[in-house]
């Protein structure tokens, strides 16, 4: 979850997936953390801020939940939200536990190495489907994980041992991954460890 200067007191709880039936019911993928409590803080906005969505939640359909939006009575209606993010005012969520965080808690917040040498800024969120990943704006100078002094972007698992502790004084502090440059690219032959057509069917 990416925040912009006007979404600072924000959290994206969920984006419109497209229209559901032809009553103007819409797909909706939410990201809190029960699903359904997309809908327990009132109203939501677009990313403006201009406009107010009133759902309610009417199932679910192959992973992601169906709702009802106000005033949303056909499936032309509907189809133009596909792509609406949702958004809530911060102070409506609950304080998380101790130990826990928002993500939107965590993006703009300077990263360091181990060792306490800058690292770069916590950029955004994402869950493609594999797991999460967390994207850094990394400093100039930084090592990215091929080894190279340069600056731009990195997205890393965002798993323990890649962000191994996030600071009382919110401060994320990272042990970046190392690519091995002799690993051949994804769909390339190993022939080192090419077992033959028994291996063919194997998933990444």
């Amino acid at each position: 979850m990416t925040k912009s200067p006007d979404t600072d007191k924000r959290v994206c709880l969920g984006v419109i997936a497209g229209a559901h039936g032809v009553r103007g019911q819409v797909r909706l993928k939410s990201f809190a953390a029960d699903p359904k409590d997309v809908t327990a803080y009132g109203p939501l906005s677009d990313a403006s801020g201009a406009r107010l969505f009133d759902l309610s939640l009417t199932g679910t359909a192959k992973g992601v939940l169906l709702a009802r939006i106000a005033d949303v009575t056909d499936r032309d209606a509907a189809e133009a939200l596909r792509g609406v993010e949702l958004w809530v005012e911060r102070s409506k969520l609950p304080a998380p536990d101790d130990g826990e965080f928002y993500h939107a808690d965590l993006i703009g917040l300077p990263a360091f190495h181990p060792d306490g040498r800058p690292y770069g800024t916590v950029l955004a969120l994402h869950d493609f489907g594999a797991g999460e990943m967390i994207e850094f704006d990394l400093d100039v100078g930084s090592p990215d994980v091929g080894g190279s002094d340069v600056g731009g972007t990195v997205m890393l698992p965002f798993t323990h041992a890649v962000v191994p502790e996030i600071g009382s004084d919110r401060v994320v502090v990272i042990a970046p991954v190392t690519v091995d440059a002799k690993a051949p690219a994804k769909g390339e032959s190993d022939p080192e460890h090419d077992s033959g057509p028994e291996n063919s069917g194997a998933v990444e």
